[in-house]
């Protein structure tokens, strides 16, 4: 395939247009009070699976509007002590899919949660999590549901689960709250920068080929959908284009990296269509914390896969002094 964006050393100088606007920590700091005062609780009922060695509880917590989401979260049956937490968020369409998937961070000894994604889960991987908030008029998919509006975008209720959920598993008794980590590839990718820009108590982000980042040149270049459903509701709606951009400046994951302090470790494919490698960089270069990426030169949206894996648990395993 060919190459269709930056290519180095541009990359690595590469800056994104987005601005932060000034009500940015303002509007965040708001909606996740709201989320907060909306009220609910956590439960967790143990899910019955053939798991020997890892034990399963199948989560329930309070998200944006106190709107109930759902989780996997999965631990060592064997464990002494307070254990770090992997919080997983998902791609674009997956939901938490089923219990007996991803588990190599609970077997590596850490406690898992694998959060579902609110109205996703019909595409991929399934999902058991409605979204219970209308939309205006949209495009198919996600991307421009209430994009007319911060307040109504699908992704401030999507954003916000993202933190809720560290709420919900901060105080089991069993986490270290010391040691808490989040990823998730694509648009969980996109998420895990998000959660680490609005939550300081998040001590690690891992980042895989992550979307939702510098949207007025993602719009323009991606190859693929999500990116492609913005253009082509702006290709209908042609006198919103400058609402559309001052709504998503608010969901921008550059905007967010910004303020984000937790080390990180990134990835990104060089040939990817879909979250096109200029627009990673643009999150990457931007981010505030520590930081390292891996570049996977030859491939698409696919990214490292199994081979990035193994790098974070390397590089977490350090970072937490699981060894």
């Amino acid at each position: 395939m060919p190459v269709s964006d930056l290519a180095h050393p541009e990359l690595g100088s590469y800056q994104s247009s987005v601005t932060m606007p000034g009500d940015f920590g303002a509007f965040w700091t708001s909606t996740l009070a709201q989320a907060r005062s909306a009220g609910g609780s956590m439960t967790m009922v143990k899910a019955d699976t053939a798991l020997k060695v890892l034990e399963t509880y199948d989560v329930t917590f309070p998200g944006f509007g106190g709107h109930p989401v759902k989780g996997w979260l999965i631990l060592p049956v064997a464990r002494q002590g307070r254990l770090p937490l992997v919080i997983q968020y998902i791609g674009y369409g997956g939901g938490r899919g089923h219990p007996h998937e991803q588990l190599h961070w609970a077997a590596s000894g850490y406690a898992y949660f694998r959060m579902d994604t609110r109205g996703q889960g019909g595409e991929w991987s399934p999902g058991s999590t409605p979204d219970p908030e209308g939309s205006d008029a949209s495009f198919p998919g996600f991307m421009t549901r209430g994009v007319l509006d911060r307040n109504s975008y699908y992704y401030r209720r999507l954003l916000t689960d993202c933190v809720r959920a560290v709420d919900a598993l901060i105080d089991l008794p069993f986490i270290d709250p010391g040691r808490i980590a989040v990823c998730g590839d694509s648009q969980g990718g996109g998420m895990s920068i998000a959660a680490a820009g609005l939550d300081a108590r998040i001590s690690a982000a891992m980042p895989d080929v992550p979307f939702l980042c510098d949207f007025p040149r993602a719009v323009r270049v991606a190859l693929r959908e999500p990116y492609t459903e913005i253009a082509g509701y702006l290709a209908q709606q042609r006198d919103r284009k400058a609402q559309v951009f001052e709504t998503l400046a608010y969901f921008d994951c550059v905007n967010f990296a910004r303020q984000a302090k937790a080390p990180a470790l990134f990835s990104v494919g060089l040939m990817d269509e879909t979250c096109p490698p200029s627009t990673v960089y643009a999150a990457f270069n931007a981010y505030a914390g520590e930081k390292s990426i891996v570049d996977y030169e030859f491939n698409n949206h696919e990214g490292g896969q199994g081979c990035q894996e193994r790098e974070q648990m390397k590089w977490l395993g350090k970072l937490f002094q699981m060894d």
